[in-house]
């Protein structure tokens, strides 16, 4: 399985786990300090919440006024905001604390009056005051040793905590060490970087339990200790002077390292937090990157963005050289790949993480990463449409991979350049360059998925299709695309496979085969949603309504288009936008909205002019034609269309599609008499193809070669 995929299988069987619980008897569900969660957490929490309406479970959250949870607005979810607390709550509250023994009227009206209401300050402020040495404990009630000071009680929170921290003496050291190891920590930990023997530190931890600074679980040495809230763990964290906390990340960041590997392993965020606040800054970088890595193999994309951001921050830190250069080349590559996975290859992030990296192998020199950053880049700008600056990028990642004549490199560079001179409207030319890619790959080069994301076989098997069937070979195509699929499938790498599959539809959908578009289209989807690949779902969505609407279901088809297109530019993708204008405009001339259909065409030979896609602009020519014809537009109008469409397609060297114009001239010149005329201009055209016969294009023209003879 992909990572994507083994998280969301995770997360499903921690589901089901707690699913089957409820099934036996109610669950309470208490997540608190929603404030603070992880994305993946929240994602767990999202799928629970799902389940509200059916399962047996009573989930309770609380949070901080300014977390907006994204799961607001159903019925089985009611928010409650919660008061400060009333003066009789907060009144009771003060005699709990005391065990039920009354305390004296003029203590809990100052506690009462300070605290505000808020319930930790509450209870904090009497324990201080209990603590304190103002009270004497009667079997009833507490009294005042004497008349009660002024200011004898602190007037903010942190006071409060500090004044209680202070009266631990030589505890005092052992919470501020705790708070430096977290919220949560171990027993084992806090021995193997603590200064006391180990009668001395169990005597102490017990003293904070008792306290109720901390809570604990298990017993020495396999006890775990958490503070009771965040605000004493805070407290106790700030109360240290700055040279003793770094002094403290220190030496929990090398005992870490020396002692404890399998933090190294699963938790370098660990480390680098750690060193990160003992201003080792050259120490917590690779850290950071390594989080950054890790997080990226889990498609945990959220927390690998924060992880390498924040590696990036640090080493802002450090003194400007070449060492220093190289590592946020790293860095900044290992960004943009993440971005591309989380929001798609055209958002703006993917540019502002490449374009800085190729600034830093300016200046770095001569370094093997600057293929990567250039891959990167022209991914950029491909999907964005910028295909003159794809085209650039494209020439130099060939011209960096025959200087150093190595044959993974110039498969990649193959395959950019032939894909990006197609989509142009070089058609033999990206042919070309797509078989170089083909003849280049070999199942050793498979490992280049995990380094460039994709399969380059199966994407060039994939890509040289369309050119293929263009230039007139139709069984050819075929036969690259069901290669294409094999070989996803043999390697089981889910993006390639989701993208074959969509390419193949869009091949179907050329050789006008409505049902295979929709069966690759269907299987494309199914697969892109399971994994999570929201490029091809919006791309398989708006192909399947391409292929209803040459079935008959022009109006499900029309909106299924507009939903696909729609999610397509949600990810950055601006890529043959005039291609998809034309199956969207063909389906409305498909239910006889003529004017609908003229109106996107418009805008797609508008795309054209400014992107400069023209592998289909011959169609596209041809389709307006059509549709004029329609509306009952003047013949010559309507001819000029289909003589632009001939003209494009070869230049283009483009049969297929000069077939498809011909035919189309054809039939409006036997409407108008002109039969001799109509199978001149037809007949050596069909008479060209050695394949395909069992395509529409060529069964629809050999039809009218035999009614115009």
């Amino acid at each position: 399985m992909s990572p994507a995929q083994q998280k969301q299988k995770t997360l499903q069987a921690l589901l089901t786990i707690l699913l089957q619980i409820a099934a036996q008897q109610p669950v309470l569900f208490v997540m608190e300090d929603l404030h603070w969660v992880d994305p993946t957490t929240l994602e767990f929490l999202t799928l629970l919440v799902d389940q509200g309406p059916t399962a047996r479970i009573l989930a309770l959250f609380t949070f901080r006024p300014d977390f907006s949870p994204p799961w607001t607005g159903r019925s089985h979810l009611p928010q409650v905001t919660l008061p400060r607390l009333p003066r009789q709550q907060a009144t009771e509250m003060t005699g709990r604390v005391a065990h039920g023994k009354a305390l004296p009227a003029e203590v809990v009206e100052q506690v009462v009056a300070k605290t505000d209401g808020v319930p930790l300050f509450v209870e904090e402020l009497t324990k201080m005051v209990l603590e304190s040495g103002l009270l004497q404990k009667r079997e009833e009630c507490y009294e005042l040793t004497g008349p009660l000071p002024p200011l004898a009680i602190p007037t903010t929170l942190h006071d409060s905590l500090m004044a209680r921290l202070d009266r631990l003496a030589a505890m005092k050291g052992m919470a501020q060490l705790g708070a430096t190891l977290g919220r949560e920590f171990s027993y084992e930990l806090l021995q193997a970087v603590s200064p006391w023997d180990e009668d001395t530190l169990q005597r102490g931890l017990s003293q904070l339990v008792e306290t109720e600074f901390l809570y604990q679980q298990g017993l020495p040495p396999q006890a775990t200790y958490l503070f009771k809230h965040a605000l004493i763990q805070e407290t106790a964290y700030q109360s240290l002077l700055r040279s003793t906390r770094q002094q403290h990340h220190q030496r929990i960041a090398q005992v870490l390292e020396a002692s404890f590997p399998e933090f190294c392993e699963t938790q370098p965020e660990l480390l680098a937090h750690h060193y990160t606040e003992a201003g080792l800054s050259a120490q917590a970088v690779p850290y950071w990157q390594r989080a950054g890595q890790r997080a990226i193999e889990r498609s945990a994309y959220p927390e690998a963005i924060a992880h390498l951001s924040k590696g990036l921050e640090v080493l802002r830190t450090l003194t400007d050289t070449p060492a220093r250069a190289q590592q946020e080349l790293g860095l900044q590559i290992a960004l943009g790949q993440t971005w591309m996975a989380a929001k798609g290859q055209g958002v703006p992030e993917v540019e502002l993480a490449y374009t800085r990296a190729r600034e830093l192998c300016r200046q770095v020199g001569e370094t093997p990463e600057i293929f990567p950053v250039l891959w990167g880049l022209w991914r950029f700008y491909f999907v964005r449409a910028e295909h003159q600056t794809a085209r650039e990028l494209a020439e130099q990642c060939l011209n960096l991979a025959q200087r150093v004549q190595d044959p993974a490199l110039l498969l990649v560079a193959h395959y950019a350049l032939g894909g990006t001179v197609y989509t142009l409207g070089e058609v033999t030319l990206g042919r070309t360059h797509l078989e170089q890619g083909i003849a280049l790959y070999d199942l050793q080069h498979h490992n280049l998925a995990f380094r460039y994301s994709i399969d380059l076989g199966v994407w060039c098997l994939s890509y040289v299709a369309w050119p293929l069937w263009q230039l007139g070979y139709a069984e050819q195509a075929l036969k690259r695309s069901h290669e294409a699929i094999t070989l996803a499938q043999e390697l089981s790498h889910p993006i390639s496979l989701a993208a074959a599959l969509d390419y193949a539809a869009i091949l179907h959908h050329c050789r006008r085969d409505g049902q295979a578009a929709q069966k690759q289209a269907e299987a494309g989807m199914a697969l892109s949603s399971e994994q999570g690949f929201p490029q091809f779902l919006a791309l398989g969505t708006t192909l399947r309504g391409c292929a209803l609407a040459v079935q008959g279901q022009g109006e499900e088809g029309i909106t299924q288009i507009h939903q696909g297109l729609a999610a397509f530019r949600a990810t950055g993708g601006e890529f043959w936008r005039p291609y998809y204008l034309v199956l969207l405009a063909e389906a409305y001339g498909k239910v006889g909205q003529t004017e609908a259909g003229l109106f996107v065409l418009a805008e797609a030979l508008a795309a054209v002019h400014k992107t400069g896609e023209r592998f289909w602009e011959a169609e596209l020519h041809r389709l307006k034609g059509e549709l004029l014809l329609r509306r009952a537009s003047p013949t010559e109008e309507v001819e000029a269309c289909f003589r632009q469409a001939i003209e494009i397609a070869r230049h283009q060297q483009a049969k297929s599609l000069e077939l498809r114009a011909a035919t189309s001239l054809s039939r409006l010149w036997q409407r108008q008499g002109k039969r001799t005329e109509a199978h001149d201009l037809l007949a050596p055209i069909y008479g060209w193809f050695t394949e395909g016969f069992d395509t529409t294009d060529l069964q629809e023209a050999k039809a009218l070669l035999d009614a115009l003879a």
